[in-house]
Parts: C-alpha cells; structure tokens; sequence
C-alpha cells in the first residue's frame, strides 16, 4: 500500500476531497456510505474521503440528507474548477452534454473523475482515459456496469493472468425481472412491464432497457477490458425482449431451458463475436437461477475456468457502493490505465478495435415457434426449406389441431450457421399456410 499524504502543517492524513454531480437516489447513496463509513472507509483508503461539494437541479429538495456545509454549485461543470474538490464523481447521466463537459473540464482541471455513466463510457471512454493517462489522474467506472458486482475489478485485477475466451451475463434488472414474473405469473409481457414501471424498475419510456441497448453499453465496456480493446458499440448485435411470449417462456420450461437477455462476448475465427439478445439458457447452468431484479456476469479464464460475480446490478446502495471503491482505489494511489487489460503499455487513444464477428456468423443451436393453419403437408414444407440450408433439426413440438386457427409448431436446431438459419426461415415465412413471421431464440448450450 502507497504511504499515506501527510499534512505538512498537522500530521494528519489529507483528506480526499470529493465533489459529487447528480443528487439522484446513487447520489444520495454516496453521500451516505461516506458519512456512515467514514472510520471503516479511512481505515481501508488511508486517509478520510470528505464530500466538500455537490450540484444538483433543485437546492430546495428534501432528499433525506444533511447537506449543510458544502459547497453547491448550480452548474455541475463548476465542480471540475473548484479549489476544495480533487475528484469529481458524475452521476447525471446521458453519453453526451452535461456529463461529458464536467468529465473533460475534470481532467482539464487536475480532477480525477469516477462515473456510474455507461452510455457516456462505451460512447467516450478512451478519449477520456486518454485525457486521464496525459494528466497522471484516475478515470474509474466500476459503477457503469453490473451496479455493486466487482466485475470491472475482477478482469483488471483477479483475472489478469488469464487470456479470457468468453465473458457474458444477465446485465438487466429490468429486463431479468420482467422475464422471471412472465414466467412466475403466467402474465404477459405488456402487464408485466407495466407493474415494473409502478414498482420503479423500469422507466416510464423503457426502450433503453428492454431494447437491450442498456446491455449493450455494459457489453462492450467488459468486452473491451476482457479481450484489449476500445468499446465498440456499433459492432454488438441488439434484440430486446419484446417480442419475448409467454407462450415461448413455457416451451423453453418444456424443453429444458430459461430465457435470460444476455450480453455474449466471445473470440471467434472470424473475430470478437459480440451480442445481445434472448437466449434459451439449460436449467443446469448456474446463470439460469438468477431471478428478478438481480445481475450475473461469467468470466472464462483459460487458467481459472469460469467464474461467476451475482448480485443487484443497480440502485442506491449498490451503485454508490461500487462508486465508493473506485473513491477508495483512488485514494490509496492504486489504479492504472482504464482499459488496462490486456495491454497494460498501450495508451488509450492507440487501443483499436479486435475485427468484429458479424452476427451471420455466428454458429449455434436455435429454438424457432411458427404458428401455422393445421393443412396436410405444412410440416414436410417447413422440413424441406430446413433440409435446402441444411440445418439439422432435433427436436418439434405441435400443440391443437384446428382447420381454421394458427396451431403453433416449435422446433429446436442442432449447431448452425445464422446465415443458413435466417435463410430457411425466409423461405418458410413465405409459406401460404405460416401466418406470423416466425420467432427465432439463440440456446445457449456451451453455458
């Protein structure tokens, strides 16, 4: 452990010194941890962390915390100039405007910066850890991705003799709860988000999480410390799980499986395979059991194997607990470049991108529901444009006989091309007797 600062004057260790932007619930949460831990977290830094200031919308909100005494600043970027404030943590929000002028003003400032703003790091990360590393100061994220799991930490530092093959995880609470009450309650997706959102889960506009692309600014933070590289978000694969049925919940039940929104990234021959989407998960995989609001990120060591970090992915305590590691990381002098794994020499700025796999690539096992009209013939049809693709078939469901409603039909693949797959499929949408466009799900057997 590097010795702690001392005063000059009193003999003391100097405080850390912190301005907090965004007075939000993890806000608050920070403020608290620091006051109530205040002789644990001094113990553990070596020296005593101090809030001196904060900004936030509305200095006359009520939100349950003493803020008497420090210093407030209306505009949020002031922060990065203030002489009482040595790190500045941002908690606003939002890959662009106010949070990225307070991010760059920090840096320009002498301010090391932590952040829980995934959107902001997948968007901007090596320009800022650039702008860190030419500086000398901290850039820290453990907090945008899986809320108060040490994933982040776990790549740099516990992992770091290991070349990661796959990392990937359930980095949604919103989304693994809506899916594990669809499948508790029998409910379909529309009431379900509706009683997420009553019970703060989910926003009142949920596109960002249950489109996936909250996942897929988590994915391709962790996929750029697994495998040594900048975050590539434009070179992820995005489904959400809208289009997620009950009746598709039940079938995997039957079939052994449960459906999970997972983020995969994984080297492939054809590059660093990077995903986000449905997926059918066996009942034998540890990751299948994690329900409701909680997260799960799996790291494959070619040393250690697979390790598995669990725990609630978002909200007051477990951000600001994440937030306040990163606070103590700081101060005790430790820490290194942000995106440090592998490529510990490589500034950040000249960190490229591995080749990207695209999605067509992809090899695996898929589950596929059609709902077609019970005629003589559909299923030798459906076989046929399979067989043309060659895409090996193991197993198909039919429930119902009826001559004038959809019945629907659920087959399961062996390992297959997307190409091929997706190919099929177009030829069997085109069949008079398939009514709906059919639905495809990825398995994930390997897990």
């Amino acid at each position: 452990m590097n010795a702690s600062p001392l005063s000059a004057t009193s003999g003391h260790a100097v405080p850390l010194r912190v301005g907090v932007a965004g007075l939000g619930t993890v806000g608050v949460g920070v403020v608290e941890i620091l006051r109530n831990q205040a002789a644990l977290i001094a113990a553990r830094a070596g020296r005593p962390i101090e809030v001196t200031a904060v900004s936030a919308r509305d200095r006359s909100r009520d939100r349950g915390v003493d803020l008497g005494g420090l210093g407030w600043e209306d505009d949020a970027v002031a922060l990065a100039r203030r002489d009482d404030v040595d790190v500045v943590v941002e908690l606003i929000g939002g890959a662009e405007g106010t949070a990225l002028d307070l991010a760059r003003a920090a840096f320009s400032g002498g301010k090391s910066f932590v952040t829980a703003n995934k959107a902001m790091i997948a968007a901007h990360g090596p320009e800022l850890a650039a702008a860190a590393e030419e500086s000398g100061l901290a850039l820290a994220f453990e907090a945008a991705v899986a809320g108060g799991i040490p994933i982040l930490k776990a790549l740099r530092e516990g992992l770091a003799g290991n070349a990661v093959g796959r990392v990937y995880g359930i980095l949604n609470g919103t989304c693994n709860y809506i899916l594990t009450e669809m499948r508790t309650t029998g409910r379909d997706f529309s009431d379900v988000l509706a009683q997420a959102q009553a019970l703060g889960y989910a926003e009142a506009d949920p596109t960002f999480d249950v489109d996936g692309i909250d996942t897929a600014h988590k994915l391709a933070i962790l996929a750029a410390l697994a495998f040594g590289g900048r975050p590539d978000i434009d070179a992820i694969h995005v489904e959400g799980i809208r289009h997620v049925t009950i009746d598709d919940i039940r079938f995997a039940e039957e079939l052994g499986f449960r459906i999970k929104l997972l983020g995969v990234a994984r080297m492939t021959g054809q590059g660093l395979e990077q995903r986000v989407h449905p997926c059918m998960v066996p009942l034998s995989a540890p990751i299948a059991h994690v329900e409701g609001v909680f997260n799960a990120v799996v790291a494959e060591g070619d040393a250690v194997g697979g390790t598995m970090f669990q725990g609630r992915g978002a909200g007051r305590g477990p951000t600001a607990s994440a937030v306040v590691a990163d606070l103590i990381d700081i101060a005790r002098g430790h820490g290194g470049p942000a995106f440090a794994v592998p490529a510990f020499s490589v500034p950040a700025l000249a960190l490229g991108a591995p080749a990207a796999a695209p999605i067509d690539a992809h090899v695996g096992a898929f589950y596929i529901r059609l709902m077609v009209l019970d005629q003589p013939g559909v299923l030798a049809d459906v076989a046929r444009a399979f067989a043309t693709e060659q895409v090996s078939l193991e197993s198909l469901i039919q429930r119902g006989r009826s001559e004038v409603e959809a019945v629907p039909v659920v087959l399961t693949t062996h390992a297959t091309s997307e190409a091929a797959l997706r190919r099929a499929l177009d030829t069997i949408a085109a069949l008079p007797a398939v009514i709906e466009p059919p639905r495809m799900i990825r398995i994930e057997n390997s897990l």
